[in-house]
This record gives structure tokens, sequence and C-alpha cells, in this order.
């Protein structure tokens, strides 16, 4: 809905008359809104906490440490998507009180703890492989074949349930690389196990781990880096605030833009606010209207704030202001 009203921002430019200020939402629906994956975030969770169970009750049966061990790193990707999960479902509260846009961050804070989460993991397994290629430990073969067959089965499943969110959302895709990284790594050791059986070579073990990890890290270190950028409010990937600078400049009517701000609300939603200085006047609330929603089918939008002013200022410019 547009509205106007006198808006209170001094950027140190000239003063101007009462800017009118136009907020629309362009007539849709919010599109890229978070779909829910509750569900999947149960059966995940439920799968790999039995998972961890009867890893550990095997582990503390035949006196494996390696199987504890691993129960442990288990239990770790339960935390992970407890985490992707809760932040999930603040996302979609109301806003309320001092945070008026809800909690729709949490999202993306959750998949900067999920991507560290997983360089912490991926350095720790990294560190104990390299300590096995100067200490080799004896290895049950058969029995790391079997858990880690297993495994696959549970994080690979736990994995496709988020499949389809992954390319929208980063925190649905630190929680697909959690699990998708797990299978792997369990995919690598039943290949080591195979290989040992056949070889009776134990530094195969280690090697196979240090293989498998360099591959996560490379999944992670995109998920860490969007994560971040992310959390300074840095224009979402595939956002070029100078393109959409240039694409308001060519409105009829603006002379000049300035001001033009484009941030992440959350991991699926993006805002942009944005003052365009028109010298012929306020070409009325269906303007801001309309350019809300082209905004919205050109550049993925969800939340446009725009300001119409009518006298020219000191400073404004057609390009886009950085957007961090």
């Amino acid at each position: 809905m547009s509205g106007t009203h006198s808006h209170g921002h001094d950027h140190g430019h000239a003063h101007h008359a009462p800017a009118q200020h136009g907020h629309s939402h362009g007539g849709h629906g919010h599109s890229h809104a978070p779909a829910s994956f509750g569900r999947a975030f149960a059966i995940g969770t439920a799968l790999n906490l039995g998972f961890v169970a009867v890893e550990a009750g095997y582990g503390i049966a035949s006196g494996s440490m390696s199987l504890l061990a691993d129960a442990g790193h288990n239990l770790s990707d339960v935390l992970g998507l407890g985490i992707a999960w809760t932040a999930a479902s603040l996302g979609r509260r109301a806003p309320k009180g001092r945070y008026t846009y809800g909690l729709r961050s949490s999202s993306i804070l959750a998949a900067l703890v999920n991507a560290l989460m997983l360089l912490v993991a991926i350095g720790v397994i990294a560190v104990e492989a390299v300590g096995r290629f100067f200490d080799p430990q004896p290895v049950a073969a058969g029995t790391m074949m079997v858990v880690a067959a297993v495994g696959i089965l549970i994080n690979g499943a736990t994995a496709m349930l988020f499949a389809r969110g992954r390319h929208n959302d980063i925190n649905i895709r630190g929680a697909f690389l959690h699990m998708a990284a797990d299978a792997a790594i369990s995919a690598g050791v039943v290949v080591a196990g195979f290989l040992i059986l056949k070889t009776g070579l134990v530094w195969i073990d280690p090697a196979v781990s240090l293989i498998v990890t360099a591959i996560v890290a490379v999944g992670t270190w995109s998920l860490l880096r969007d994560s971040v950028n992310m959390s300074l409010h840095a224009a979402p990937a595939g956002i070029d605030p100078d393109e959409i600078g240039t694409f308001l400049s060519q409105e009829s009517g603006v002379a000049a833009i300035h001001d033009l701000h484009v941030w992440p609300m959350s991991t699926t939603e993006t805002a942009l606010t944005v003052h365009l200085v028109l010298p012929a006047g306020h070409p009325g609330d269906a303007f801001s209207s309309d350019l809300a929603s082209r905004l919205h089918d050109r550049f993925g939008i969800d939340h446009t704030t725009i300001q119409i002013e009518t006298d020219a200022c000191e400073g404004c410019t057609l390009h886009a202001e950085p957007a961090v």
C-alpha cells in the first residue's frame, strides 16, 4: 500500500521542501517468503538422533573410540539442524516491539553459525587424519564399513529433504550441506574400509579422510562467504545495485537518484530504499506502487521504500551507492 508523509532523513544535502515518501509492496505478495521445512527438520532430527544413539551404543559395546568420536560428530549435526530449524521458525514471527522486521535475520545468523560449525568439524577431522599418518591405528574395517553405510543412508536421506530449498535459502543450504558433507565423509569411510580389507594399508583411512574434507571445505567456504556478506548487509548475490540505479534513473521524470540501499532482510527476502528526485512533482501513489512491482519482478526486491523529492540536491547521482 502506498502512503505519503514527510521523511526525516538528513544526509547532509541542501534542505528540501517536505519530501513525499512512497512505501509500497507493489500490490503483490512476497513470493520469496521462506517455504516451510518444518517436516523435513523434524524427520531429519529424529533420524540423526536415532543414528547417534545406535552408533554410540555400538561404540561402547565394541570399545571403539572411532565410532564414539563419529557419534559425537553426528550429534553436532543434530545441533546444526536444530539451529537452522529454530531460525526458520523465528523468521515467520510477526514484527513486534523493537524487532520491526520481525526475526527474519535469524536465518542469516543460523547459516553463518552452521558454516562455522562445518569448518570446525572438517578441521578436527583433518587434524586427526594427519595425526594418524604418524601414529597408525588398527582399524576394524568391516565394522567401520557397515556403520558408515548406514550413515550414508541416514545423512543422504536427510540431505535430500532439503535439496529443493538449497538454491534459494542459504539457511536451508546450510542444513543441506551439513548432511551432504556427512554423507560424503561416510562414503569415503566405506571406500577406505574396502581398500584396507583388500590391501591391509591402514594409511588409506586418513588419506581418504583428507581428500573428502578438502571437497567439503570448498562447499562450506561458499556458504561462509554468502552468510558473512548477508550479515554485513551486502546486496544479495545476483542483485547489482548499479544496475538497479540505472533502471531507476531511466524512469520518466527522474532527474537524479541518491541514497540507494539494497540489503537482505533474511536469507530469502530483499529490501530496497531509494530517494528519487522528480522536479515536476510527485507523480502519485500509483507510480510508487507500479515501480515497486516492477522492481520485484525484475530484481526480486520484496520490500521497497521510495522517497520522492522535487528539489535538486548536492551530491545526487544517477549511480547507486555501495550496498554495504
